[in-house]
């Protein structure tokens, strides 16, 4: 039996479509940190769905926390904006389940309702979501979490996961803000920054994004992306700089 976690607050717009997606698993826990919209109301909605409040320490610890309310060990975690195929459902319960293996999946990142095949970190996009909670769990950084595969073999499966990580120019914002700040957290006085680094990776962000990753390719949806990768670069690194001064 396979628990499926989420993490929640204020993702009314996504999150119907994704726990739709979930109707044949026989637990879905939502990990709720403080929503003020109607994603609870939606969440509600649907009989396997379990609610779990709680304080958003990082995005690796809030992970943990889900799994450690869910009924079952096998443990598959799915973001609010994401949506399992029917094929991957499929192929998911096909599955001979062994703890010492996690379980991989290729997913297809959307924009403007195409998939981009290009820029840095949106393609290829390979997530290990599928695990046991006996033998392994998520890292405890705040942002760029993952779950430890360590010595545990990695099964990749066929079937495709599909991401809509933003739908408008307000969610860049909202997660840049959000995801430079965790960055400047989790790296206070483990790195060290400076105005001169925080425009060197900016730049380097943006040349590896719209050039080696062939975001040029991808018309005015790749530029969009790769200048975002660069805009956040270069804010994580001067949030660092800001944080290591105080």
């Amino acid at each position: 039996m396979i628990t499926v976690t989420i993490l929640t607050k204020n993702c009314q717009d996504t999150l119907e479509a994704t726990i739709a997606s979930l109707q044949k698993f026989p637990e879905v826990l939502i990990f709720d940190s403080g929503s003020t919209d109607s994603t609870l109301q939606i969440a509600s909605q649907f009989p396997n769905v379990k609610i779990i409040y709680g304080v958003f320490t990082g995005f690796g610890p809030a992970h943990n926390a889900a799994s450690s309310h869910a009924a079952h060990d096998w443990i598959l975690s799915v973001d609010s904006d994401e949506i399992l195929t029917q094929e991957l459902v499929e192929e998911i319960f096909r599955l001979d389940l062994k703890a010492d293996q996690v379980y991989q999946i290729d997913r297809k990142n959307y924009f403007n309702g195409k998939w981009v095949r290009w820029c840095g970190g949106w393609h290829p996009d390979p997530v290990v979501r599928l695990y046991n909670r006996q033998t392994t769990r998520f890292t405890d950084d705040s942002v760029h979490e993952k779950v430890i595969v360590g010595n545990l073999q990695i099964v990749l499966l066929a079937s495709s996961l599909l991401h809509t990580p933003y739908r408008c120019m307000e969610d860049f914002l909202t997660k840049m803000q959000m995801y430079s700040s965790l960055f400047a957290k989790q790296n206070k006085g483990k790195k060290h920054s400076s105005m001169g680094k925080a425009i060197l990776h900016g730049w380097f962000a943006f040349i590896k994004s719209y050039l080696l990753k062939k975001g040029f390719l991808g018309g005015r949806e790749g530029f969009i992306i790769s200048i975002y990768n660069a805009h956040t670069a270069f804010y994580k690194y001067l949030k660092l700089m800001e944080v290591n001064k105080k």
